[in-house]
């Protein structure tokens, strides 16, 4: 039995009961406090979990605030540590990720689980770039670890034991990565539906608490990816999630969406409700909004 798209908590305890091949990673984190997410993982997790930090194993540097890139720039431009993506949690390149997914002992032949502790928002990221690696079993743990322990499910505390190197070889990308050039060509045009995953008030340009720029790229439309989460902290049901966005995109081709956020991250769960109501996939523009904005001579719309 393999997953790739949502995993429930008894599906994951009777996954671990069978012996399959199996790593399952904690992606916990705050923005605005960046070491929080190891302390939460030291405190209690599920069992074996790795903890994958956002600043540091998901992303080629942490922090960047596009208003102070040039005083940043601290990532050779070429090479195997250069970044693959813009904006605040630019994309380690898939080399990177590959040797970082080898140091903790995941291999190809592995059903990989993601969770965090808020609401999906931070696990995406992970997820997203396991199958841009070109592995396509991963899934996201519905309810995240909470569910776990709703089920019954049993949680550590503090260290885990290393991991035994892996050699986790990349494969054709199983996701779609666009970029500010490729966004710019396509504004305005049919082929291209972009769907921006932050607070209304930010989409709109009413406040920006984390980039220099407010507004949000002409033409996007908004959905806010907590939307996609019910009352019981897991992914609403498919036939639920179908509505909801074909009604946000008014007769689009679903497979013209690409998804944005502030940085790449928040994105990911329009993503996976869209695969999980039958849409998908679509493409993610990784830079986000913190990239588009970064270039003063990119335009922006407010309201």
């Amino acid at each position: 039995m393999t997953y790739t798209t949502l995993i429930s908590a008894e599906q994951l305890q009777a996954l671990m009961a069978s012996g399959q091949p199996l790593r399952v990673f904690d992606c916990s984190f705050e923005l605005m406090q960046p070491h929080a997410g190891k302390q939460q993982f030291l405190a209690s997790h599920i069992p074996g979990a790795v903890y994958a930090d956002l600043d540091t194993a998901l992303s080629a540097r942490h922090g960047i605030n596009p208003s102070k890139i040039g005083a940043e720039s601290v990532i050779p431009a070429t090479g195997i540590d250069a970044p693959a993506s813009g904006g605040r949690h630019p994309l380690p390149t898939r080399e990177k990720f590959a040797i970082w997914l080898s140091s903790v002992g995941f291999s190809n032949d592995m059903q990989a689980v993601v969770y965090d502790r808020n609401g999906a928002n931070y696990c995406g990221r992970l997820w997203w770039m396991l199958k841009w690696a070109g592995h396509r079993n991963v899934a996201v743990l519905d309810g995240g670890l909470q569910a776990w322990q709703a089920a019954g499910g049993a949680v550590a505390r503090g260290e885990e034991p290393a991991h035994f190197q892996a050699s986790f070889m990349l494969a054709p990308p199983l996701a779609t990565l666009i970029d500010a050039d490729t966004i710019s060509r396509q504004l305005g045009r049919p082929a291209q539906t972009l769907v921006d995953a932050r607070a209304a008030p930010r989409f709109r340009g009413e406040v920006e608490p984390l980039d220099p720029v407010a507004g949000h790229i002409p033409g996007a439309l908004n959905r806010p990816f907590v939307e996609n989460i019910g009352s019981d902290g897991k992914f609403k049901p498919a036939a639920q999630l179908k509505a909801e966005f074909e009604a946000l995109l008014g007769g689009r081709d679903p497979a013209s969406v690409v998804h944005h956020c502030g940085s790449g991250v928040s994105a990911v769960p329009n993503l996976i409700a869209m695969e999980v109501a039958g849409l998908g996939p679509t493409a993610l523009y990784a830079g986000s909004w913190s990239d588009w904005c970064s270039d003063p001579g990119r335009p922006v719309e407010k309201g």
